[in-house]
């Protein structure tokens, strides 16, 4: 049997009830922890998986990104990395940079591959490969107030 000690001020806890009263700590410890990630994963940040050769060499195929979920004021700028996520257009996210903010023009020659923002060429140090292809859009292009103009690395 055991023995029941008394503490000094308090009653007599079993050793039976303060291993209950461990295990019941432990387990709340557990869910609030498991809750705080399922509220950070929800509501901050997200795991995002590269899918695709787009942003070669500055990503790759398959690596992990910690995004934050929303930036509260979109203030983005040249050369910042974006996801595009599905509440605007797509069915799964893509991972691109942006070239242009509202208001600004871009021209992308297509004989050079090269691209202007406002009349003056791009220094993209991080590019793989000059932009050789149109997929439709005219240029030159005004961003629209509240839009951004995105394209991949490669």
């Amino acid at each position: 049997m055991w023995k029941k000690e008394k503490k000094q001020g308090t009653q007599e806890v079993s050793p039976e009830k303060e291993e209950g009263r461990d295990l019941y700590e432990w387990a709340q410890a557990l869910v609030c922890s498991v809750l705080a990630v399922v509220l950070l994963f929800t509501f901050v940040i997200r795991l995002i998986g590269v899918d695709g050769h787009s942003m070669v060499p500055t990503l790759q195929d398959g690596d992990r990104l910690l995004v934050l979920n929303a930036m509260l004021d979109n203030d983005y700028g040249y050369g910042d990395i974006v996801v595009l996520r599905k509440d605007t257009f797509l069915e799964e996210p893509i991972v691109k940079r942006v070239i242009a903010t509202e208001g600004q023009t871009v021209d992308i020659d297509f004989v050079s591959g090269a691209v202007y923002v406002d009349g003056e060429l791009l220094e993209e140090d991080y590019i793989n490969e000059p932009t050789y292809v149109e997929e439709g859009t005219e240029f030159p292009l005004t961003v629209p107030e509240g839009s951004i103009f995105v394209m991949g690395d490669n």
